[in-house]
């Protein structure tokens, strides 16, 4: 996707650890342009999957997952990673973050995540593959079908798509990192 890989180009922040920032456009402000853009190519890609509910994990994904749900005219659903006090007759799963350096408790509740759902994870980054573990584990515990997941960047060097592709689930990226050696953004054409 070439207008995304611009964009990484030129805004794009590289630091030590293997860290992408794209703090600028994706992440924290966002470019709404860019985001209609990111949701229509997912969709193209997902176009002959049957999807009736698009999920996430807050907050980095919640952008692309909500622009997608308009035009497909779908539900969203946000894995929270903090048990709201209102919250009973949930499903919960542990994922670690890469970038935070910590353990989140996430939970959703059964009622919008259930056996009748063929769902679409999408997110902001893939890099070890640790929040796809967490919705994997949270679709099974609901008996849904995760039909798909799709990220915006891919860090491919951290190795999250095997543990995606191990389970069976397909996987697409629209921006796919193969390294930040010396802070250099190299990115698969």
């Amino acid at each position: 996707m070439k207008i995304l890989r611009d964009r990484i180009l030129k805004d794009g922040k590289c630091y030590e650890g293997g860290i992408l920032k794209v703090d600028k456009f994706i992440n924290h402000q966002m470019d709404p342009n860019l985001m209609k853009a990111i949701a229509v190519e997912f969709i193209r890609r997902y176009a002959s999957t049957e999807i009736n509910k698009i999920i996430t994990i807050e907050a980095s994904g919640i952008a692309p997952a909500i622009m997608m749900g308009f035009l497909l005219d779908l539900p969203v659903v946000f894995a929270k990673k903090k048990k709201p006090s209102t919250m009973d007759n949930m499903l919960s799963t542990r994922v670690f973050s890469f970038t935070k350096q910590r353990e989140y408790h996430v939970v959703i509740s059964k009622d919008y995540l259930t056996p009748n759902d063929k769902v679409l994870f999408v997110d902001d980054f893939l890099a070890y593959g640790n929040a796809a573990k967490g919705i994997i584990d949270l679709c099974r515990q609901a008996g849904a079908e995760l039909v798909g997941m799709g990220f915006i960047i891919e860090k491919a060097f951290q190795h999250g798509r095997e543990v995606i592709e191990k389970e069976g689930i397909r996987c697409e990226s629209l921006a796919i990192i193969d390294s930040l050696d010396n802070c250099q953004i190299k990115i698969r054409e």
